[in-house]
């Protein structure tokens, strides 16, 4: 499990761009979560349908709403799996500077930022 972020500084903001710049050059990388470079901290990035950005310390607030929809990771290429998830996500959480963000999400997006924080609690691809 990522441990919290407590100090927001210069090692914060290069690992955003770090995450950002790999998830832009992942085929098909829509999200990326710090576990996934071997950096233990609750640091996300996301870029999907024109919304981009990244939160620290993320908490979600799902839904009732469900959908089943296929999922795949960049941990685990080649494998895809039909995962029930929240269809709405409210996420809070900070930027790399530490102001309080909300991104409020629905579909896809609301998958992925699901999928990230699964990451950050130690999960790949729920079973």
């Amino acid at each position: 499990m990522a441990e919290p972020v407590t100090v927001f500084d210069k090692q914060l903001r290069q690992l955003v761009k770090s995450l950002t710049l790999t998830m832009r050059s992942a085929v098909g990388g829509a999200g990326l979560a710090a576990p996934q470079l071997g950096v233990p901290l609750r640091v996300l990035v996301y870029n999907y349908d024109g919304r981009a950005g990244h939160l620290v310390n993320p908490r979600l607030e799902l839904s009732e709403r469900t959908i089943v929809a296929d999922e795949a990771c960049l941990s685990a290429p080649g494998q895809w799996r039909a995962l029930e998830r929240a269809f709405a996500v409210t996420a809070r959480g900070r930027d790399m500077s530490g102001k309080p963000v909300t991104v409020k999400a629905i579909g896809m997006l609301a998958r992925i930022l699901q999928h990230e924080v699964d990451h950050l609690d130690g999960v790949v691809i729920p079973l």
